[in-house]
């Protein structure tokens, strides 16, 4: 499939296309920032869609090929709306990246609720769900699409069970536990689905016990927002024989 470096036309069936939930902030508008540089058509879902509009406004300033949609991943008719905004402008989706993710409130287990878990598996598991059913369609009609799942090494078995790593020392149910529900996801995606590859990323460096400075943590990360892209781009432009189902961090692959 052919990339251009022209940003004029967003329906250009020659235009690499990517639906990046959560966008308009974070690594999500930093991925998008780096995959419209290479001449793609970036469609920047986001929740409030007054944020992505200045979200896309800035990109479109820097010549991206930005398309505003809004799309909440908790509400179904949000994501069928989503879809009908992105059909108006393609008939295929090269690239999803499920990026919106929700932290939950670290409620120690012994107090936590399953109203606590519902909250945050919503945006982490269920999400991720409604948004890829919701696109396969458009996915399927891709020359070799692609789907990165935007994890944690919270949700790595190996890691939280590893005394050295700090995540290991985090006592919370809700937001690992959703991590690691979509690891599975993305493996189950990956051997019922071999036409798109499906794989997961966490933004951080699981040997150095590192990670991304987000929103989300406060902005405590070592990692700048770029370098916590870095794997999410990898994935995003594998090559048509890339691998499928497996689980990546800056570095390379890490463990389940």
């Amino acid at each position: 499939m052919t990339n251009t470096t022209d940003t004029t036309d967003t329906t250009s069936s020659e235009r690499t296309s990517v639906l990046i939930t959560g966008a308009n902030k974070g690594l999500g508008l930093e991925t998008a920032r780096r995959l419209g540089a290479l001449g793609w058509t970036v469609f920047l879902g986001s929740r409030d869609g007054e944020r992505g509009r200045t979200a896309a406004a800035k990109l479109a300033a820097d010549g991206v090929a930005a398309v505003p949609v809004t799309l909440d991943v908790t509400s179904d008719a949000s994501v069928d709306s989503a879809v009908l905004q992105v059909r108006a402008h393609t008939d295929r989706l090269d690239v999803l990246v499920n990026n919106a993710g929700a932290p939950g409130r670290a409620v120690p287990p012994a107090d936590a609720t399953a109203a606590d878990l519902h909250a945050v598996y919503d945006t982490n598991v269920y999400g991720p769900v409604r948004v890829t059913h919701a696109f396969l369609p458009l996915l399927l009609a891709a020359d070799h699409p692609r789907v990165v799942m935007v994890t944690s090494a919270g949700g790595s078995f190996a890691v939280v069970t590893d005394p050295s790593q700090p995540v290991s020392r985090m006592h919370e149910l809700a937001y690992s536990s959703s991590k690691a529900a979509l690891n599975m996801l993305t493996v189950r995606y990956a051997q019922a689905l071999p036409r798109i590859r499906f794989n997961a990323v966490t933004p951080g460096e699981v040997a150095n016990h590192t990670f991304a400075a987000t929103d989300m943590n406060g902005h405590r990360g070592q990692l700048t927002v770029t370098q916590g892209t870095d794997p999410i781009v990898r994935l995003a432009t594998l090559p048509p024989d890339g691998p499928s189902g497996i689980f990546v961090d800056r570095l390379g692959r890490i463990a389940w």
